[in-house]
């Protein structure tokens, strides 16, 4: 059987690859404490799991819109209305299932072979991953330990050409837990005005986990560009929704009608008790999201405290999402081999910086959404075997 060539292309999330390695040794009775997968380990908050029970027993069991149901895409107007005093209108929402369709579809509608799509490095692995799938050529944008692991829009700006037509931005973001400050976004978006036909996709996923009184800044609020920004956020961070897969994207124009039909052909809609839930989530109170934030600030705090105790490391403190993006360099180890022997040989599942692109060699991401017991725990081993084992 002959295989389809672009599949050859195709990449995919190594956290998932060391999930299911920590789980399969925690299967064997290994004692692993995962720090690698990027998912909160509280709760859904009770009255957003008790509105899809509740959608489900008034009959809310069939198809929806392929964008989603009004109220839900009105609610999530009226909230980036509320936090950020930007119109977003309903029209130009789409519910989503999680956040990866945004990227998978805006990265289809902009490549092709002979032009070029932008994306951060280190960064989201699937950026990469669906860049190459479409056949067009991947330019990383560096994002730099010695920058806050924030973007420069110097460095960004500089990488556009003629062939440029996407750039995918992060901030807050996965891996480094980097802020790109305002200053630099205005920069940024004031330097694209030489570029008109360029578009933008800004993955604001961590937009509500952010810390130290920084204040996010999310692309909505620059009308110079909004007719070419598509807009990527959702409920699996904020709300410990990760398995839920509810996201939302907001499109411009007339890919608002590109993404249905692509939506229309994959997945039909978001399920209905889902897009209910969703809809508690933001409506419903937000003490869980603050409670949620101030435990991970104290977490975040703990593990860069401790990180910065073990030899051979040394991490800045990150200022959103919940990740820390510790320098590994001077160990003497590579990050991977590093990354594999601690889950073997501590039961401590982190992920190497270079799944993440050529420049996360050197680092290693820690995830600190788990409990502050097992982050001890997690460096307490860290530490042990950094002092018994030499480099491979």
């Amino acid at each position: 059987m002959k295989t389809i060539p672009n599949f050859d292309r195709i990449g995919e999330e190594n956290a998932f690859a060391v999930l299911a390695r920590a789980n399969a040794l925690a299967a064997q009775g290994r004692d692993i404490i995962n720090l690698g997968i990027g998912q909160p380990d509280f709760r859904t908050p009770d009255h957003i799991a008790e509105a899809a029970i509740q959608a489900i027993k008034d009959g809310h069991h069939g198809y929806t819109a392929a964008t989603g149901i009004p109220v839900l895409r009105e609610a999530v107007s009226a909230d980036l209305h509320k936090r950020y005093g930007v119109e977003v209108s309903p029209d130009s929402v789409m519910i989503m299932p999680g956040g990866k369709p945004t990227m998978f579809m805006s990265i289809l509608m902009f490549g092709q072979p002979g032009v070029e799509i932008m994306y951060p490095d280190p960064g989201f692995p699937i950026y990469r991953s669906m860049i190459e799938y479409t056949g067009a050529t991947p330019v990383p944008i560096p994002i730099r330990e010695e920058n806050g692991f924030a973007f420069s829009a110097e460095e960004t700006l500089a990488l556009v050409n003629d062939k440029t037509r996407l750039i995918i931005i992060n901030s807050p973001a996965n891996p480094t837990g980097g802020v790109t400050p305002k200053a630099e976004v205005d920069k940024f978006v004031a330097g694209l005005e030489a570029w008109p036909e360029v578009a933008v996709m800004s993955d604001e996923i961590y937009d509500q986990l952010i810390y130290d009184g920084e204040k996010h800044v999310t692309l909505l609020n620059y009308p110079s560009i909004r007719d070419r920004l598509i807009l990527l956020n959702g409920w699996s961070k904020t709300y410990a929704m990760t398995g839920w897969r509810l996201g939302y994207a907001i499109w411009p124009g007339k890919l608002y009608d590109y993404a249905r039909k692509l939506s229309v052909n994959l997945h039909s809609c978001v399920n209905a008790p889902t897009q209910y839930a969703g809809l508690a989530a933001l409506t419903g109170p937000q003490d869980a999201v603050a409670h949620m934030r101030a435990e991970f600030d104290k977490r975040r705090k703990v593990v860069v405290e401790g990180l910065n105790k073990l030899p051979g490391v040394s991490c800045i403190m990150p200022k959103g999402a919940f990740y820390a993006f510790p320098n590994v360099k001077a160990t003497g180890w590579k990050a991977k081999p590093l990354a594999n022997a601690l889950l073997d040989e501590t039961g401590v599942a982190l992920i190497g910086g270079p799944d993440f692109g050529v420049l996360g060699e050197g680092y290693i991401r820690v995830s600190y959404a788990n409990s502050t017991e097992n982050i001890l725990k997690a460096l307490g081993r860290m530490g042990d075997f950094l002092v018994s084992r030499k480099a491979a």
